[in-house]
């Protein structure tokens, strides 16, 4: 698929044509966390992505719309110099791998609508991923173990150290050898803190959410508004006292393994608040810097999809420092990979509210099979928009919230006075 190009004053502009007549791009991108995670910011006014890129002549940054779905992909480059055709293939490659566009992926998705009538009816299927393999590896390392708003804040966290670290041109500044704080293993105790925590934010009245930590002004429009216009979206202009704050300000772009891979590991973690995961992240970076481990090579592998394929990633992944069948499963999932479903504590809680059956981590894959074996190879895209759907009806539509609501959309949080008053807010506003 060739890209059309223009140049509008300073302003590049690159159209990348979509063959699937379902393709809305609001539902490519908000359809699974990666989207929320930094360096990613979903504009819910304009319904455009934001965030930066790299090319081989340096970084960019840009902005990836749709004037209306199955339209062209429009992506907006602000540059005072003209770009290569070099670097006009890298851009464009790596929006067509976020969004998943290809022969390829049509293919799929067609498959999946055949048997999915839901899917169908609604355009969905297709799963927002990252630029690079190497980003998704190590967001998925940041999705083990620990609470939803930690999992963005560290994201964020990386995003900020990447500045510094583009800037220096000695790595050794940042190689302080800091003592790496011990990290215990999560208990269930340590949610129910996180949303006592929360629930502190919020107090009686009839604004929804104001504290001194947390402002959010009036909003205009229903979570569930369908169009997409600066008239229907939620005030933006926001920020978390805990960290997690509005994309407006300036964050760098997601580390590349070359930047990480100089680190100290006990460093980064105190820098980042990363805990174990440090250690993880940074031998990841090393061994693609060192060659024992070549991400392109590992896609390559993906071609056709096959149950091969899939063992052989798998196993070299599994070869890794702290990739275990969770982490492992979710970057297949963001290579291709549909028909496993990583089982962790939320597929639990999900298959016991949702379908009412009693299972826990050993017996998940079961369950999984039991319920969604009928979709194969696809089964975790049913799953995930099953879930994802759950979610959407209790918190509003993920590309109506701004980001300031992303750590508050948790499963703890349906039972808590936070859930209740985003809940109460929506109601009131769609009598209007």
């Amino acid at each position: 698929m060739e890209a059309a190009a223009k140049l509008v004053g300073e302003t590049l502009l690159l159209e990348i044509p979509v063959k699937d007549p379902s393709f809305d791009l609001a539902k490519a991108v908000c359809s699974h966390g990666l989207f929320m995670m930094a360096p990613n910011h979903w504009d819910p006014a304009s319904c455009t992505l934001q965030r930066p890129l790299r090319l081989p002549s340096g970084g960019v940054r840009v902005h990836i719309s749709q004037l209306r779905p199955s339209s062209p992909i429009v992506v907006s480059v602000a540059c005072s110099v003209s770009l290569s055709l070099e670097d006009k293939e890298a851009l464009l490659d790596q929006v067509r791998r976020m969004l998943r566009i290809s022969d390829e992926e049509d293919r799929i998705i067609q498959e999946f609508h055949r048997i999915h009538a839901d899917a169908r009816e609604k355009g969905l299927g297709r799963i927002f991923r990252s630029p690079t393999l190497f980003e998704d590896m190590v967001k998925c390392i940041l999705l083990c173990n620990c609470q939803w708003p930690r999992t963005l804040s560290m994201a964020r966290a990386l995003c900020e150290l990447q500045l510094p670290l583009k800037q220096c041109c000695n790595s050794e500044a940042f190689n302080p050898k800091t003592p790496q704080p011990k990290e215990k293993k999560r208990k269930t105790t340590k949610r129910k803190k996180v949303t006592i925590k929360l629930e502190t934010k919020f107090i009686d009245g009839a604004e929804l959410l104001e504290t001194a930590g947390l402002m959010i002004n009036h909003v205009t429009q229903p979570l569930d508004s369908q169009a997409c216009s600066p008239s229907q979206s939620f005030n933006d202009d926001l920020k978390f006292s805990d960290g997690v704050s509005c994309p407006h300000e300036a964050t760098g772009d997601f580390p590349t393994p070359e930047e990480l891979a100089t680190l100290d590991a006990a460093y980064l973690a105190n820098r980042c608040k990363l805990g174990y995961r440090a250690k993880r992240i940074v031998s990841l970076a090393r061994s693609i810097v060192n060659g024992n481990l070549q991400p392109r090579k590992l896609e390559e592998l993906c071609e056709g999809f096959s149950l091969s394929s899939y063992d052989s990633i798998d196993q070299q992944l599994s070869a890794l420092t702290g990739f275990g069948p969770f982490t492992r499963a979710n970057v297949l999932m963001c290579m291709g990979f549909y028909h496993r479903v990583p089982a962790d504590t939320e597929t639990v809680r999900h298959i016991r509210q949702f379908h009412g059956r009693n299972c826990d981590i050993d017996s998940a894959q079961k369950a999984i099979e039991a319920i969604y074996g009928k979709y194969a190879p696809f089964q975790f895209l049913a799953y995930w928009i099953e879930l994802w759907k759950f979610y959407e009806q209790r918190f509003g539509t993920w590309s109506k919230l701004p980001a300031s609501y992303y750590p508050l959309v948790t499963a703890s949080n349906m039972k808590s006075k936070i859930y209740k008053r985003l809940r109460v807010k929506k109601l009131e506003l769609e009598e209007q």
